[in-house]
């Protein structure tokens, strides 16, 4: 049976559907010895000679998704051009090819999640389903309660403002001060401009909790798969009448 080659590259653990979709615009899919670039071009899997990168994609493998602890210093991507280590080495000894839900910075720590379902990526990377993301900030001083206010509120990047977000005090010094801030979008370095925009930059920040999903005192450099409860849970936390505001 036909189906989208995005479909079938995401079934095979290559990328999500949406990245995949990105790597027949490139050129980088042959279909029986032919450049594919329109998405949705129909091939069956098992009959046609399918191939990324001269690579023939020979198995649809069995989904996994796992959570990883990201050190800070490691690269939110499969390869790095500039040779940094990247969260896929992390997890090299598996032999899925695992690719990231979402990103996390260079110099940001926490909870990410790796996956070959593309199908579970692309709707928990979906604006519509909003998954929360909760991280923990260290900031620089001491926000007063307007600041706070605006950070739940909202504040302008880009010309637009962000959703309502979730923000709480968990502890302060003379010169910082510690919050968790809950949000529901994925905009770049989002938590970073969202604390710079109140005059607090951030100094330190942790993803600590992705949906129902708790980072809890997984190591950093380590990870765990997920059990088929919990994958549940987190297509349950993107179903379409979970949507979230903003």
């Amino acid at each position: 049976m036909a189906e989208r080659i995005q479909v079938v590259l995401a079934r095979a653990g290559i990328a999500s559907r949406r990245k995949s979709e990105d790597l027949v615009r490139q050129g980088r899919v042959t279909v029986n010895g032919k450049v594919i670039k329109e998405p949705g071009f129909p091939v069956t899997f098992g009959k046609d000679d399918i191939r990324v990168d001269g690579r023939p994609v020979r198995c649809l493998e069995s989904k996994i998704t796992l959570i990883l602890n990201k050190p800070k210093g490691v690269v939110t991507t499969a390869r790095d051009p500039q040779g940094r280590p990247t969260v896929t080495d992390l997890v090299a000894r598996l032999k899925h090819r695992l690719f990231p839900i979402g990103r996390l910075d260079y110099d940001t720590e926490g909870l990410l999640l790796l996956t070959n379902d593309g199908s579970l990526a692309q709707r928990l990377q979906h604006p519509r389903y909003g998954v929360e993301k909760v991280y923990k900030a260290k900031i620089k001083g001491r926000p007063d309660y307007s600041a706070l206010k605006r950070l739940c509120e909202g504040v302008i990047l880009d010309g637009k403002k962000t959703a309502p977000a979730k923000v709480k005090k968990v502890g302060t010094t003379q010169e910082h001060t510690w919050i968790e801030i809950a949000i529901h979008e994925g905009r770049n370095r989002q938590v970073r401009r969202m604390c710079k925009a109140v005059g607090h930059p951030v100094l330190k920040l942790k993803r600590i909790g992705y949906g129902a999903l708790k980072l809890g005192d997984l190591k950093p450099g380590s990870y765990r798969i997920l059990t088929a409860r919990e994958i549940a849970v987190l297509k349950e936390a993107a179903k379409p009448d979970r949507q979230k505001n903003g």
